[in-house]
């Protein structure tokens, strides 16, 4: 390089602006850039460039006109390149990366069916360093945004940062007005935007985000956990159709029904609260739940209302008589009872100055069939008590009540166990009092009471048999587990949950009515109603849980607000929607041979012929 314009200059300084470079001669060395770039040699080349000599205009016109070219080339290229990159300065590009939102993937139900999805939105932004008068930016753009607080954008227009939201996602029609405003030192950049396009269709589930697309509740903040979303680094951007969507166990058709059906059963039973869910007992998986009032995950101020809480993961109950299911299965397994042993119900049953009693006390001698259609505490104590407190504490822990349930979704609810369990506590659990725990909880062990006795984590995701196979272990035997569906059927032909007995689905259930606490004490009136179903009950697939909060006596009900009439009849009522859209038909026999274990044993094949007495 250094000799290239050693060339130059020989060719051009000597002849034509007079600098003496001497002759080359080969006892001196050759002259170098340095030796050229000389005081006098620069004062004779501008002397010479801007000389008025005519036989040397011809070179000095060439020599500014190559370095105009050069000059306007440079300019050009500079030009051009800004004009085709849509790319802001990189101190700006920096702030930005890390104040739009970063991408999230879709969220599917499990038909392939959008419950959340990105759309890309604009939003407008500000370089407070490049606004000449604040005061009118902000009079100006706040006729156009009404709802940007004026006081705050001042305060913000003020500051030293390089980068301040305006406002974030906003309509094309502003986005048009504020462009034709032409202030300078504000812009527009694209953001995604999270949308639900089923309103509160599943919201306890599917979640929300905030205004950065971080996930806030629900599966939404699952996928943030999973690391399954856009990293969000800056300069890293990410489309969301490059995210790979996430299927969940929810199916949207039956989600819609449960909602549905909770939806009027409040309404018209008056409840306080609603809440219902529709599991797989085999798999585990979710298919539908949902908790009343919910919230549209549009608006996540809604989500933050104390009332709208999930109350099958978060709220904790005394469930009721539905728990005399674990209490009997319980008695089965230990081998203290069989379907045939007999229990003293004659008299209510005292424990110091406890006494527990039937809410439909018979006065007699009950089987054990008998305990579960009569739904009898004093029955379900005395075989609480047979297994005892320790044999009591161990199979509920084995069951997963004494424990926080732990799945996909981030919010659960620590069960309240007594401090100190004795008699008196292992005799009131027996029939839901005293323990409260998750509905979530109560579902997870009543399916494995039902599906052989294979107890596993329910999962808001799609799980196989095969996958639910690995993941489940045994708990009780299928002999309890027959005896369990057994007695579930039992109690639809002819005990409390005859509500729910739709003809044609072979439905199994049981009721659970539990006076709610106010003040510390036990209600006279007030109640937390649960009812649990199972179809079909010789070999259940679904598993429904319907509960009420506070329900209230309906017209016709003669003055009863317990489950029977109130969660059984909403229970019912979403059986009849619910199973033809999953495809079953319903039968038009019952099965000749629904519990062949309960034959062999010699204590009735079929529960559809066994009545009270």
């Amino acid at each position: 390089m250094g000799r290239f314009a050693v060339a130059l200059f020989r060719r051009y300084v000597p002849e034509n602006f007079g600098v003496d470079l001497g002759p080359p001669a080969a006892d001196k060395p050759r002259p170098t850039l340095r030796s050229l770039l000389t005081v006098a040699n620069a004062k004779a080349f501008v002397h010479a460039l801007l000389a008025t000599r005519i036989d040397r205009s011809g070179v000095r016109i060439r020599t500014l006109t190559f370095g105009m070219f050069a000059a306007y080339a440079a300019l050009g290229v500079k030009l051009v390149v800004l004009g085709v990159s849509h790319d802001p300065p990189q101190t700006l590009k920096g702030d930005a990366d890390q104040a739009v939102s970063g991408a999230r993937p879709d969220l599917l139900d499990r038909n392939g069916e959008i419950l959340a999805t990105d759309v890309k939105t604009m939003s407008v932004f500000a370089e407070p360093n490049r606004i000449v008068d604040k005061d009118e930016a902000v009079e100006l753009l706040t006729a156009v945004l009404p709802d940007v607080d004026a006081k705050e954008l001042r305060e913000r227009l003020g500051s030293k940062k390089g980068f301040v939201w305006v406002k974030r996602q906003i309509t094309p029609k502003e986005q048009a007005e504020i462009f034709h405003l032409g202030l300078p030192g504000v812009g527009f950049l694209p953001e995604n935007k999270r949308v639900y396009p089923n309103g509160p269709i599943g919201a306890h589930v599917i979640g929300y985000v905030n205004m950065d697309n971080v996930g806030i509740a629900g599966m939404e903040k699952y996928l943030d956990e999973q690391s399954l979303t856009d990293p969000h680094v800056p300069g890293f951007v990410v489309d969301p159709e490059s995210l790979k969507p996430v299927r969940l166990s929810l199916d949207l058709r039956l989600t819609h029904a449960l909602r549905d059906e909770l939806a009027a059963g409040m309404d018209h039973w008056r409840a306080k609260a609603a809440a219902g869910m529709i599991i797989d007992v085999n798999t585990g998986e979710i298919l539908a739940l949902e908790s009343l009032p919910d919230f549209d995950p549009s608006n996540p101020l809604e989500a933050q209302d104390p009332s709208r809480i999930n109350r099958i993961n978060v709220g904790v109950y005394e469930m009721g008589s539905t728990f005399k299911a674990l209490s009997l299965a319980m008695a089965l397994e230990s081998g203290k009872v069989n379907l045939g042993t007999r229990i003293d119900a004659r008299e209510s049953l005292r424990y110091g100055r406890f006494t527990i009693h039937d809410f439909h006390a018979t006065h007699r001698i009950l089987t054990v069939p008998e305990v579960f259609t009569h739904s009898s505490n004093i029955g379900a104590a005395r075989m609480a008590l047979m297994v005892g407190v320790e044999g009591h504490k161990a199979f509920l822990k084995k069951m997963g009540q004494l424990d926080r349930l732990r799945t996909e979704l981030p919010e659960s609810a620590e069960p309240l166990v007594p401090k100190h369990w004795g008699e008196l506590n292992t005799m009131t659990i027996a029939f839901g009092q005293g323990l409260n725990v998750t509905p979530l909880q109560a579902v997870m062990a009543v399916c494995a009471l039902v599906n052989g006795g294979k107890m596993m984590t329910p999962t808001f995701l799609t799980r196989t048999q095969e996958q639910a196979d690995k993941v489940s272990h045994r708990v009780i035997s299928a002999q309890t587990s027959e005896s369990l569906r057994y007695l579930m059927r039992s109690n639809a032909t002819h005990g409390s949950a005859g509500f729910a007995n739709v003809p044609g689905y072979y439905v199994g259930g049981k009721t659970g009515t539990a006076d709610k606490i106010i003040h510390g004490r036990y209600s006279q009136n007030r109640v937390f109603t649960t009812f649990m179903a199972i179809t079909p009950a010789n070999k259940p697939k679904l598993l429904y849980l319907t509960i009420y909060d506070d329900p209230q006596a309906a017209p016709g009900d003669y003055g009863y607000h317990t489950a029977a009439w109130n969660a059984g009849r909403t229970t019912g009522a979403l059986i009849r929607r619910v199973e033809p859209l999953e495809g079953v038909p319903p039968m038009k026999e019952a099965p000749t041979q629904p519990f062949p274990i309960i034959a062999r044993l010699g204590y009735g094949a079929d529960a559809d012929k066994i009545g009270k007495e």
